[in-house]
């Protein structure tokens, strides 16, 4: 139950030390994370803050959002998420506040991000599932890549449902656990993290604080 942001994917680069080593980080812009709604357990049963992020033009808005939107006195966006909190954190945040990532997170600390992983079409079942391939040698013909036999003997004589074969590979929501900010760009709003994030560039994403880890400053 800790406060998090929504960001932007922007791609990966590296940034060096004081002592010259070389960092992998991925960019995450999360600026202008915008309250849209507190819920408390008088009125909701929970304790929450609601955030915007991203830019709608008001044509691509319906007007429930709209609504939803005006009364927060704040522009329009792309992405709403929830994020539970405890209720004493509630006094902190009032609907059209902005938070800047230093007021969330620090450097050092660790992170979880959620995102949609790129999506890679029909996939066979060996690299879907990562199993080993077959000889490709000594009259294996063209099934070294191929799954294999997939039936069963005569009793009970078919395919047991879940089993691993070709399909739809990717494009699913996954979490990346224990990740760590690096940097924060304060100016620019942007969130450095070692290591891999979830997604394609321009994705969505969603920070919080690892809940492997026990949190270093912050909210």
């Amino acid at each position: 139950m800790t406060l998090g942001l929504v960001g932007r994917k922007v791609g990966m680069t590296r940034i060096f030390t004081d002592d010259g080593q070389t960092v992998p980080v991925t960019v995450v812009d999360v600026s202008n994370n915008r309250v849209t709604q507190i819920k408390t357990a008088e009125t909701d049963g929970y304790s929450s803050v609601q955030v915007a992020f991203g830019k709608r033009r008001a044509t691509r808005v319906n007007k429930a959002a709209a609504g939803h939107f005006a009364k927060a006195g704040v522009e329009a966006g792309q992405v709403l998420r929830e994020f539970r909190v405890d209720a004493a954190q509630l006094e902190q945040f009032k609907a059209g506040d902005t938070i800047s990532p230093a007021s969330v997170f620090a450097v050092g600390q660790k992170v979880d991000v959620t995102g949609t992983t790129i999506g890679k079409g029909y996939a066979g079942a060996i690299k879907r599932h990562h199993f080993s391939s077959n000889r490709a040698s000594h009259g294996n013909s063209v099934s070294h890549n191929s799954a294999g036999s997939i039936g069963m003997a005569q009793d009970p004589g078919r395919v047991f449902p879940g089993k691993r074969m070709a399909g739809h590979l990717g494009d699913v929501k996954r979490t990346q656990q224990g990740l760590e900010v690096v940097r924060i760009d304060e100016a620019r709003q942007l969130l450095l993290i070692k290591g891999a994030v979830p997604g394609s560039k321009g994705g969505f994403v969603t920070v919080r604080p690892a809940v492997k880890a026990a949190p270093k400053g912050g909210n």
